[in-house]
């Protein structure tokens, strides 16, 4: 039995100059949060999931939808907006960001806060991962560049990051923080993911396939498939 609730969430719709609700639906079952959507007359379900997260150093609000939505991010870093928004356009996610930082400091913080904000409302998306191909992959590339991701949507974080980038900046970007926000993003999400980069010269064109190819892979991953009945594993969890 579904349980229809209203619930007033603190995310990026309900910052002080949006207040708004988000009508959940919740499974006691699975354990599944969905929101509920009006699509050609009927109602739908998509896996969705908002958190906040404040420091003394960030704050920053993310909004995401497994079955896709609006793509909106503004993390006050143009390179870093840029890269998260084709990540979830190839991963065909929506996804809500605002963040602020100390990024007169150093873009560090900011990065890494949304790495973990971002990994946390995407677990949260995922529920119990149940029904889900839990694997995907994918290899992108960019002009002489071409990077490939594997994710394994198993509770289990690890991340192996396998990029021999040189110092240097893509966009006001330093190329060494795409680290440090994929591995905030998946210890935060629990996933084992691999990323790995065959060849490239270009960091803007490095950086660029990495997430394109973690979006493409992620997308595959959480795929609902009708011939899953539960986690996919014989253990009976993830």
């Amino acid at each position: 039995m579904l349980v229809r609730t209203v619930v007033k969430v603190k995310n990026i719709l309900d910052l002080p100059w949006q207040r708004r609700y988000c009508f959940l639906q919740c499974d006691p079952v699975f354990g599944i949060r969905h929101t509920i959507q009006q699509k050609r007359g009927r109602a739908t379900m998509s896996r969705t999931a908002c958190i906040r997260r404040e420091t003394t150093e960030t704050r920053v609000a993310v909004t995401v939808t497994l079955e896709g939505g609006p793509i909106l991010v503004r993390t006050t870093i143009p390179f870093f907006d840029h890269m998260l928004t084709l990540m979830a356009r190839h991963g065909l996610l929506g996804l809500e960001i605002e963040a602020s930082g100390d990024t007169d400091v150093d873009l560090h913080h900011t990065v890494e806060d949304v790495g973990i904000t971002l990994g946390q409302a995407l677990r949260e998306a995922l529920g119990d991962r149940a029904g889900i191909r839990r694997y995907g992959q994918a290899g992108v590339p960019m002009d002489e560049a071409l990077a490939s991701v594997h994710i394994d949507l198993v509770t289990r974080p690890y991340l192996v990051y396998n990029v021999p980038l040189t110092a240097g900046q893509a966009g006001g970007f330093d190329a060494d923080l795409a680290e440090q926000f994929f591995r905030a993003l998946v210890t935060n999400l629990k996933a084992t993911v691999h990323l790995s980069l065959s060849y490239g010269s270009n960091q803007h064109h490095i950086l660029e396939a990495l997430f394109k190819a973690f979006g493409r892979a992620f997308g595959e991953a959480v795929t609902a498939d009708l011939r899953i009945a539960g986690p996919l594993s014989t253990k009976g969890v993830l």
